[in-house]
């Protein structure tokens, strides 16, 4: 039997101060801090480990990072152009390490900052269809990446060690920041 789920998102229709609030108050701010915390975690991937995977079904240490930054610019461009375009995000073959995805992030992402800065209301009110199942004010879908990049980043930082590397402080220290300031303060 197949089962399709649907979603039914009814919400009052969202008003232009409302969505200018949600941009410049919660998403672009929680975006960049976001960032931040996201090129930390991949710069600690081991320039010569990417192709590491925890399992046989897990995506590899690169491809979990790349996945988090398409689908950040996906969703950005989304709020921008009025649609989601769902064509095939291969990465870039420049990006052969951790440090060449964080330096296009870097890069890709501020371009993005600053055309959402200016975003209009009428691009953040357009109302955008997401694979049929939500069709929503572009504006939100801000809100969905921002999740989406926090879970994923998640399951990143759990195979930094398995790598040998270090999992940097994200929402405070985290025990290698610690472990590294009581050597800096012993030393």
């Amino acid at each position: 039997m197949d089962i399709t789920l649907r979603y039914a998102v009814r919400m009052q229709p969202i008003q232009p101060e409302q969505a200018s609030f949600l941009l410049n108050g919660i998403y672009l701010p929680g975006l960049k801090n976001e960032n931040r915390n996201t090129k930390n975690v991949i710069a600690a991937i081991p320039l010569d480990k990417g192709e590491y995977s925890p399992d046989d079904i897990s995506m590899s240490a690169m491809k979990l990072a790349w996945h988090i930054v398409a689908t950040e610019y996906r969703f950005i461009d989304a709020v921008l152009t009025g649609a989601f375009d769902l064509s095939p995000n291969p990465m870039p073959e420049s990006i052969k390490n951790s440090a060449d995805l964080v330096a296009s992030y870097t890069e890709n992402f501020e371009s993005r900052m600053e055309k959402l800065a200016a975003a209009s209301n009428e691009q953040l009110l357009h109302i955008v269809d997401f694979r049929g199942m939500f069709q929503l004010p572009a504006v939100m879908y801000l809100g969905f990446v921002l999740h989406h990049t926090v879970h994923h980043r998640g399951q990143l930082t759990m195979y930094l060690r398995p790598m040998g590397a270090k999992v940097p402080s994200i929402y405070g220290e985290s025990w290698d920041a610690v472990q590294a300031r009581k050597s800096a303060q012993t030393a």
